[in-house]
């Protein structure tokens, strides 16, 4: 059986193959693809090796590189020690773009792989309620990533919240820090659409402008003490510096977005002059599995944002903006990076 992947084959070089599929193990389910959604973000970042020599990201991006990591479709067949599903089911997984797929559906040596320190996602399937359709299920791995840095930033209840860039981790930020009742939301971003879908997803007020202008506003905004908790989730090294000073004094900065060249971010005195708290949050933070010591994993980061999307607690299927056929992936990242400020969720359809 033959399937097509997307491949980037260097920098700016993408391509459709045929390939044979691979064969599953026993502990696996072959899922055919619905639907894949692209991480703007990351995948921008790699599409044009937008990274720094002897980075994490320089490590990770080899050739032929098999891009995505977000993947809705339906089971066709199960390893000999698969108990739970069976063909027909939906299952929603952190696998790239491609028209079959594998992913793990029992626990296995293959799900420690986050324990022992890899940063590779496990890359294990989860059952998508009857309720989620395809185009809210496959953004369930942004869903988790967004939820490692909410978890770290240690809400209380009534902070006051700054995040600086809209784009899809983001937006998620802001509906993440509505469900768990902070006061105001201020979302930074210098496009006016970005601006409109923070404000219809619970953004209490928008900026357009650069977060380098936005002290004094921020300031006002919050009765003088600045943010409890700001989030850059821009991916842009310049935006750090211009981030720390949006926070009170002994608040936290959170680094949601994650830059190609890290060394390239300044720290400014507020850091140390105004005891503020920095956070690095990043995808294989938590174990993969649930165990005694930790009680939030991947597997139940997952299953909660499906659960906020079962019960209308958030929304995703509306920050859909643009849909491609796998044959125009030249085009689609092309558009990624001429039309950013009105590119959102970008979905290949598979069938």
């Amino acid at each position: 059986m033959k399937r097509k992947s997307i491949i980037f084959t260097g920098k700016e070089a993408v391509e459709l193959i045929q390939e044979d599929v691979p064969e599953i193990n026993d502990d696996q389910i072959l899922i055919e693809t619905e639907k894949t959604l692209i991480s703007t973000g990351t995948e921008s970042t790699v599409y044009r090796r937008n990274f720094a020599p002897g980075t994490h990201w320089d490590n990770w991006v080899k050739y032929p590189f098999y891009t995505g990591y977000l993947n809705v479709g339906k089971v066709v067949k199960a390893g000999k020690n698969v108990k739970d599903w069976k063909a027909g089911d939906r299952a929603v997984s952190r696998s790239g773009h491609s028209s079959f797929i594998m992913a793990d559906a029992v626990e296995s040596k293959n799900t420690a792989k986050a324990d022992e320190g890899d940063c590779t996602p496990v890359n294990r399937a989860v059952k998508v309620p009857d309720d989620v359709i395809d185009d809210e299920a496959v953004w369930m791995g942004l869903g988790k990533i967004v939820q490692v840095g909410v978890r770290a930033a240690e809400h209380k209840l009534g902070d006051d919240v700054v995040v600086i860039g809209l784009g899809l981790l983001g937006q998620l930020v802001v509906q993440y820090v509505r469900l768990l009742g902070a006061s105001e939301i201020i979302a930074i971003d210098t496009s006016a659409k970005r601006l409109e879908m923070a404000k219809a997803h619970g953004a209490t007020q928008t900026l357009k402008m650069s977060s380098a202008e936005a002290e004094p506003i921020v300031k006002k905004l919050t009765g003088g003490r600045k943010a409890d908790v700001v989030y850059d989730v821009t991916g842009h090294p310049a935006v750090f510096a211009t981030a720390l000073p949006l926070a009170r004094n002994f608040g936290t900065v959170v680094l949601l977005g994650d830059p190609g060249s890290p060394h390239l971010q300044t720290l400014t005195p507020d850091l140390i002059t105004r005891g503020l708290k920095l956070v690095g949050a990043h995808d294989c933070h938590p174990p993969a599995m649930p165990n005694q010591f930790v009680r939030w994993s991947s597997q139940e980061m997952y299953d909660l944002f499906l659960k906020y999307l079962s019960r209308g607690q958030m929304k995703v299927s509306d920050l859909i903006t643009n849909r491609f056929k796998p044959e125009d992936c030249k085009k689609a990242y092309t558009y990624l990076q001429t039309d950013r400020e009105n590119a959102m969720g970008v979905i290949f359809d598979w069938k």
